[in-house]
Formats: structure tokens, C-alpha cells, sequence
């Protein structure tokens, strides 16, 4: 018998510490971080017994007592399991209740991978414009048949608009360091990351972990890096939301990172972990003295300290699909794809419609918001 109910944050974050690992957007610290959502945790219980747990963040629609249900890259439970069928129709019908007209989530589910070396050639090549159309090193099984059980269940998949759906990332790149010196993944990256390093080191570059206090200093460059790639920064009091939830919740979720170059801040970077799964989640880069290579000292430092606190896997977060080398993206993939690592397809995020006509509305409302 399954059963899914409201659970408290300490039971949340217990089973979390059991895994192997889970996503941070999963943990019940990202709740309050995400203020203009309503957060829940909810856990499944097989049995009786925890067997699964999930950060739901509830929108309240306008005028309206139904909400999206979001749980972002989640939920957190055995999605191998034989009765996944039933874990999701439990999910689905609590949510109901709850006055959810739509769920909405990203299972952390692979289902495609490609080498650095594969993505590296296929750019070079010019021959597929996407990496979706690049045969894949590997395909994986868990992922096929995920996405077979939302099909027959009635989910939907997001449209993702380059590889970023209006949610998380489907194609991230990460480095894998399980059983990895640091000298193995040196070996792996490419000779321009390699050099780099070895330039800013010999530069006198300085990499050091702040305090609440460093970030006003993170945010001015993040603001910088901002107006020069042409994306819309998040407020500092974002950054300030995130690192105090964060590290309540563990002293060590969360670390700032700041790269000096003789008194001058020239890279700075939010590095975040769960259990075995660290990533690299924000950074920013000052426009002078790029010639130091801040950029690839901040990454090596969190990467060596990745391995040092027991993490399996470096992630880099998203890349694009795009491999065209025409496109603005392009830099972005290159430089990840530098460290060595692989390009990782997930399932997607999906959407389960529990109020047929107020969904319908609802996703005309963004297909329109995103044209």
C-alpha cells in the first residue's frame, strides 16, 4: 500500500541524507528560497515505511483557488522501481487534493550521454547543427522506459526552446571524479584548460571561500557578466535568500568562491552540494584582466574540493542543444566541454494535466508569454 501525506523538514531532509544523492532544488531549504511559491514536503510511504520524498512548490493562478504543481528535478524517489506506476498515480491524486490543476516535474532520470571528445568533433564537424541529432556514446535503458511509464499515465513532455524548458535544464555537462586523482581529470581536460590553469597559478591568481559579507562583491561582477552576455541578473537579495537557507540547513551546502588577482576580484563563483552531487551553480568574471584566467582557476579549485568532500560528480549545469558554431551559445558548451566531462540528456521536465480546461488556458497563456 502506498500513501503520500505532508511531511515535516527534519523527516525531508533525513531521507535525503540517506541517499546517494538528490538535487538541491529538492531539498526543503530551496523552498524558502523560492519565496513566491508555496512550499510543501511530501514524502511516499510504502508499507508504512519512507520511500520517497519531494519538494512541491506550489503558483496560485490569478483570481483562482487552483495552483501549479511544481517539484523540480524531482521527486526523490526509486524511479526504477516495478511499481513506478503507482508511485506517480499517488503523487498525482494527493496533489489533486491538494488544488493542483497541473503537475509539473523534472524527474533526475538520464537518457542520453556523449563524450567530450564526441561533442568536441561533432562541433568541429558541422555537420548536425543539434546535439540531439549526434548518435549518442551512450543510451540509457531506466530512461526509455521512464519516459514509456508518463506516456501511458497521460504526461506530457515541456517543449524545451534550445535544450532549456521553462523550467530546468535538460542537457547539463558534468565531470565524473568517483575514483578520479586530481591528475586523472587534469589528464582529461583539454590542453587549453590545462594551460590556463597553469597561467593563472603562475599569474599569482588567488582562490579563496567567502562569507555572507563577499556577496555584495560576487553580485557587482555577477551584474557585469550579466550586461556583457546579455541575460537578466537576479537580485542580490536572491543570493542573500539562497546562501542563509542553504547553509542552515547544512554548513556545507553551500560555499562562495572568490578568485583575486593582486587585490582585484576577477572570478567568483557559488559552488552547492548534495551528498555525492556537487555543483557549480552561478558564477560571474570580471571583463578586465581576463588574460589571468580567474574563470578556469575558480572551476579547478571547486573541482579539487568536490573530490575532496566525497562527491561522485562535478556538475556544471546547463549547456544548450545547439552545437552549431555560428551560435552565441556555442562558447559556453566549449568551455564545459574543455574540463573533459560529458554532455548529459535528461528525460525532461513533464507535465500531468489534473484540470483539463484550466490547463488548457494555462498553457496557451504561455505558449503566447514565451512566442
Amino acid at each position: 500500500m502506498i500513501d503520500v501525506r505532508s511531511i515535516g523538514a527534519p523527516e525531508h531532509l533525513s531521507f535525503l541524507r540517506r541517499q546517494p544523492g538528490a538535487s538541491f532544488l529538492q531539498t526543503p531549504a530551496w523552498g524558502q528560497v523560492k519565496s513566491d511559491w508555496r512550499p510543501e514536503s511530501i514524502g511516499w510511504f510504502c508499507d508504512g515505511s519512507l520511500c520517497g520524498v519531494a519538494l512541491v512548490l506550489y503558483r496560485q493562478l490569478p483570481r483562482a483557488k487552483k495552483s501549479l504543481a511544481y517539484l523540480p528535478e524531482g521527486p526523490v524517489i526509486d524511479w526504477g522501481a516495478a511499481g513506478l506506476e503507482s508511485l506517480l498515480a499517488s503523487m498525482a491524486s494527493y496533489l489533486k487534493a491538494q488544488g493542483a490543476f497541473a503537475v509539473r516535474m523534472g524527474p533526475p532520470v538520464r537518457n542520453r550521454s556523449w563524450d567530450a571528445e564526441t561533442v568536441k568533433k561533432a562541433i568541429a564537424e558541422g555537420v548536425h547543427r543539434r546535439l540531439s541529432d549526434v548518435p549518442p556514446d551512450r543510451r540509457h535503458d531506466l530512461g526509455e522506459g521512464v519516459q514509456d511509464v508518463l506516456r501511458s499515465q497521460g504526461w506530457r513532455p515541456v517543449s524545451a526552446e534550445n535544450g532549456f524548458s521553462a523550467g530546468q535544464p535538460q542537457y547539463v555537462f558534468q565531470v565524473p571524479i568517483e575514483g578520479r586523482s586530481e591528475d586523472d581529470i587534469l589528464k582529461g581536460m583539454n590542453q587549453q584548460w590545462r594551460r590556463n590553469i597553469k597561467k593563472a597559478a603562475k599569474a599569482g591568481v588567488e582562490v579563496s571561500q567567502g562569507a555572507s559579507s563577499d556577496l555584495p562583491a560576487f553580485h557587482t561582477l555577477y551584474a557585469e557578466t550579466a550586461l556583457r552576455d546579455h541575460f537578466t541578473p537576479r537580485p542580490l537579495t536572491y543570493f542573500q535568500a539562497m546562501y542563509d537557507a542553504l547553509r542552515s540547513e547544512d554548513q556545507d551546502r553551500l560555499r562562495l568562491y572568490l578568485a583575486h588577482h593582486q587585490g582585484d576580484l576577477v572570478a567568483s563563483t557559488i559552488w552547492i552540494r548534495v551528498g555525492g552531487h556537487a555543483w557549480y551553480s552561478y558564477g560571474a568574471s570580471s571583463t578586465a584582466k581576463r588574460d589571468v584566467r580567474g574563470s578556469n582557476a575558480i572551476q579547478w579549485q571547486m573541482i579539487r574540493d568536490a573530490i575532496g568532500a566525497g562527491a561522485a560528480v562535478y556538475d556544471l549545469r546547463g549547456i544548450t542543444d545547439t552545437i552549431d558554431s555560428q551560435d552565441p551559445h556555442i562558447g559556453l558548451i566549449q568551455f564545459k566541454v574543455g574540463t573533459g566531462g560529458e554532455a548529459v540528456e535528461y528525460v525532461g521536465e513533464w507535465d500531468l494535466p489534473l484540470n483539463r480546461l484550466i490547463y488548457k488556458a494555462f498553457d496557451l497563456y504561455m505558449s503566447h508569454r514565451q512566442s
